[in-house]
């Protein structure tokens, strides 16, 4: 569940950071508003595999995908 939380986050940082509206990420991905709204709150019907395409749809990179998971993995080893 860690990691989808993070792939959440990143995806409404990506949409805030390109001063995207939910509604105008739902055009680009061909959803709704409100999908993009639970995609955002990590909810439990959104799967990784879509968190994914959105980073991707909205610019981010396999490094930026990265860069959100690792911090998470370096705290459980803490």
């Amino acid at each position: 569940m860690e990691v989808k939380l993070a792939l959440a986050d990143g995806v409404r940082r990506r949409r805030e950071h390109l001063g995207l509206t939910q509604l105008q990420v739902a055009e680009r991905l061909g959803s709704s508003q409100s999908r993009v709204a639970k995609m955002e709150a990590a909810d439990r019907t959104v799967s990784t595999d879509l968190l994914l395409k959105a980073l991707f749809q909205l610019g981010g990179s396999p490094r930026d995908v990265a860069r959100l998971l690792v911090p998470r993995v370096r705290s459980r080893a803490a």
